[in-house]
């Protein structure tokens, strides 16, 4: 009998031994050759790979199970240097699952000889399927609510449509889908755009975003701000009718052709890679404004129930927001109008009398503000000029203005002087019920004199341009703005000979924020007139020089006696 020094060592890999050990293991177990052929499985690994022990022997893993990560780069590590990894993959064994994508944890440590030869690995494996879908379900929970916190403070900043649907693209892109389009319906624009045909859903594109490496590619089909056609069957106008959302996973030509506005665009869709496609509608207080399409391509995976509730709560939380912008844009339709209506430029009310006014819009967005002017012919060749702005903004303050506007009318031809007409005009508000109050300036200019009679409710001062010279702020005593009640309004009487120019203006001009209003309005101080001598060319220098920055709605008058 030898001797346990000279006993035989055993074989770096002995499949009864292997056998012993591992047979009854509940991880998978493998054996590897340096080909990263099969040796030996355990019946664990039979059951987890739903193929027999023989069918495995010989053959290489990836040919085994190919539709897995088999890292086969890993591998090669483990036997190059010999230091044990550990790896997590994903894909589908032959064994019978439910579960659409399966998780397996695997431990690989290099085999040697005993002179140190490498021959193989052995390789542990797990099935982690039910504890990494749990991880992937909580952190895809997590981005959700994160993207869904995200929209709360993103979409919605403005009151304008395209905006916010712009917005709305950008959130869902990449964290929800590859490409992201929003179409809404077309606005009441008469003739401008041809009737859609019979059959046809005409919609307009608002927005669309996509990942980079498709940007290029998308936007060769419609972009923003262009209308597409749809067949009443595609996916967006069934979304609409049926106010429910639309799911393709695209696995023909034929379901791809159904979905997409024409087959031409279908079949290019299809061969940028769009393999998935969902569409929600954008319905708020139980009324479509329009739909979300986004879709997914190349390696990202197909939408799934949860990505539909989400895309839901995004597009519902926006379609709020959109129909805020609708009823803000018809009311500030209105109220332009309204106002542009009441604005009209006016006229000389008498043959020596020149009259110029302009009326300036604040930067796009802004509500329409209650600004306004006027020219009244009065008796023994005089006339009355006024200007005042309402307090407040929007179909209110227009419906405001028009209010004053006409009690002033109405008051002018009592002949009264500027601060009695002030103060009835005052009462006369305050007895209306109106909520509004305003400022107001009078001017009452008697030519055959050469005096002007001003009172001013709360208005900035107005300037004066004598011939030849430079203007000159003139001080009116101020009283409270109309409509509070208060009264106590004072006239003053200047000089306004033929050729003055008297220019009257609302605070838009001359409000800055963080700067004071006097010295706003002392830069007024250094007008002059134009070479042209024209009172037109005149307030196009002063537009231009002070209301570049303005963010209120600016009404300028300037008027003259002729000899």
């Amino acid at each position: 009998m030898p001797s346990e020094e000279h006993a035989a060592q055993p074989a770096p890999f002995d499949p009864a031994v292997t056998a012993a050990l591992f047979g009854g293991a509940m991880a998978g177990v493998a054996v590897l050759d340096t080909g990263l052929r099969y040796l030996y499985v355990n019946p664990a690994l039979e059951r987890l790979n739903g193929v027999s022990a023989a069918a495995h022997l010989g053959r290489p893993v990836f040919e085994v199970l190919p539709e897995i990560e088999a890292r086969v780069d890993v591998l090669r590590k483990v036997l190059a240097d010999g230091q044990a990894r550990e790896i997590t993959y994903t894909g589908q064994t032959w064994a019978v699952s439910d579960l659409e994508q399966r998780y397996w944890h695997g431990a690989y440590h290099r085999l040697e000889s005993e002179d140190g030869k490498v021959v193989g690995l052995v390789a542990i494996v797990l099935d982690i399927s039910a504890s990494e879908i749990r991880n992937v379900e909580l952190k895809r929970a997590r981005g959700h609510l994160a993207l869904l916190d995200t929209a709360a403070v993103s979409i919605g900043t403005t009151l304008d449509m395209d905006t916010t649907c712009q917005e709305l693209c950008d959130v869902v892109v990449p964290v929800l889908a590859d490409v992201a389009t929003v179409e809404v319906f077309p606005p009441d624009v008469g003739n401008r755009v041809r009737h859609a045909p019979q059959g046809v859903v005409r919609m307009r594109r608002a927005a669309l975003a996509s990942v980079p490496g498709l940007r290029d590619l998308v936007d060769q089909f419609s972009r923003p701000g262009e209308y597409i056609d749809y067949q009443e069957d595609a996916a967006v106008p069934r979304c609409l009718a049926s106010n429910a959302s639309v799911k393709v996973n695209f696995r023909s030509d034929e379901e791809f052709g159904a979905w997409g506005p024409a087959p031409e665009r279908a079949a290019a869709y299809r061969a940028i890679g769009i393999h998935s496609a969902l569409v929600v509608p954008l319905t708020a207080r139980g009324l479509p404004q329009g739909a979300l399409s986004l879709a997914r391509a190349a390696g990202s995976p197909p939408f799934t129930d949860e990505d539909v509730l989400v895309a839901r709560e995004l597009a519902g939380r926006a379609a709020v927001d959109l129909e805020h912008a609708r009823r803000y844009a018809h009311e500030h339709s209105i109220a332009r109008e309204l106002q542009r209506s009441l604005l009209s430029e006016p006229s000389g009310p008498h043959p020596h009398v020149e009259i110029a006014s302009r009326y300036l819009s604040a930067e796009q967005g802004a509500l329409v503000g209650g600004d306004w002017f006027d020219v009244i012919p009065l008796g023994n060749g005089r006339h009355l000029k006024a200007i005042g702005d309402v307090m407040g903004h929007g179909v209110e303050a227009s419906v405001a203005m028009s209010h004053y506007r006409s009690l002033l009318r109405l008051l002018a031809y009592d002949d009264l002087p500027p601060h009695e007409i002030l103060e009835q005009l005052d009462r006369m508000v305050e007895r209306s019920g109106t909520d509004r109050a305003a400022t107001c300036l009078i001017a009452v200019v008697d030519r055959a004199v050469g005096v002007c009679e001003l009172a001013s409710a709360g208005h900035l001062p107005p300037v004066f341009i004598d011939p030849g010279l430079t203007g000159r702020l003139v001080e009116v005593p101020v009283g409270p703005p109309l409509g509070t009640g208060f009264g106590g309004y004072r006239s003053t009487t200047v000089p306004c000979g033929p050729g003055t120019v008297l220019f009257m203006y609302t605070d838009g001009l001359v409000e800055r924020r963080g700067e004071d209003i006097d010295v706003s309005v002392g830069r007024l101080s250094g007008l002059a007139m134009p070479v042209s001598g024209k009172l037109v060319d005149l307030l196009d220098e002063v537009l231009d020089r002070f209301g570049q920055d303005a963010e209120d709605d600016i009404a300028v008058m300037a008027s003259r006696t002729l000899r």
